[in-house]
């Protein structure tokens, strides 16, 4: 199992230095989130760091689901985008947060379903165009975020021939138990943080109540070769998760 770290941790500082910062750390991977002030990097901005990356679709004002047209093929042009990069660097993940629920949408809930799935079906195929690998991301617990649940977000990445991004954090917030959070095959990257299961707070791993090592044992069983990327909220809580994470491996 490799590592990374995700830039929500040391946001907003410039690229170049979250880079440099995780090299001295010797961190394999950083997961770039690619929006602003990361929306336009470019391959020779990273060429003097001996570290990989993955790429982590926007968040900020994204809908797959979104009824209102312009808004959804704008989303869905946004995940492109990321595919593009992740392929001008030679990333081989993307990370995509599924769709959620427009504010005016319940009553409309059959339509905005295959929205999100029509959304995301193109997104898939223009991963697989793009020689990456889509991982589609399960939700905390928020009203309105579409697969907060792991056996439907399986069921939607086999329909469009997809990945999973297996969020911890999140499923520690939906009560999901950590012997179940890898029963599917489709998991191919890790996200990790720490929470007292009310909210998805992203506190530095082994500070609330996850039982990462469960979890970790479990990845080893499965012979799991991908990605395990920290994903905490601030720069100090980076440290302490590195040296916990390598605890238990």
């Amino acid at each position: 199992m490799k590592i990374g770290v995700s830039t929500l941790a040391l946001y907003p500082e410039k690229l170049e230095n979250i880079m440099g910062r995780l090299e001295d750390l010797k961190v394999d991977f950083c997961e770039i989130i690619n929006e602003y002030p990361y929306h336009q990097v470019e391959s020779d901005d990273l060429e003097s760091f001996n570290i990989k990356t993955t790429i982590h679709a926007p968040l900020s004002d994204i809908n797959l689901a979104s009824h209102n047209q312009a808004i959804r093929k704008a989303s869905i042009q946004q995940m492109k985008h990321s595919m593009d990069l992740a392929r001008s660097l030679d990333a081989e993940v993307v990370v995509v947060h599924p769709g959620q629920m427009p504010i005016l949408g319940r009553d409309l809930e059959e339509a905005v379903l295959g929205y999100n799935l029509e959304s995301l079906a193109e997104c898939a195929l223009y991963a697989t165009d793009c020689g990456v690998a889509m991982c589609v991301e399960n939700m905390p617990c928020i009203d309105g975020l579409l697969f907060q649940d792991l056996d439907e977000l399986d069921r939607l990445v086999r329909d469009i021939d997809a990945h999973i991004t297996l969020d911890v954090g999140h499923a520690h917030n939906n009560s999901i138990p950590t012997t179940e959070m890898l029963k599917s095959s489709r998991v191919k990257h890790v996200h990790l943080s720490d929470n007292d299961g009310s909210f998805d707070q992203h506190h530095a791993l082994g500070s609330a109540e996850i039982d990462f090592k469960s979890i970790i044992g479990d990845l080893q069983k499965l012979k799991y070769r991908g990605i395990l990327v920290v994903e905490v909220k601030g720069a100090s809580d980076v440290e302490p998760s590195l040296s916990y994470l390598q605890g238990l491996m």
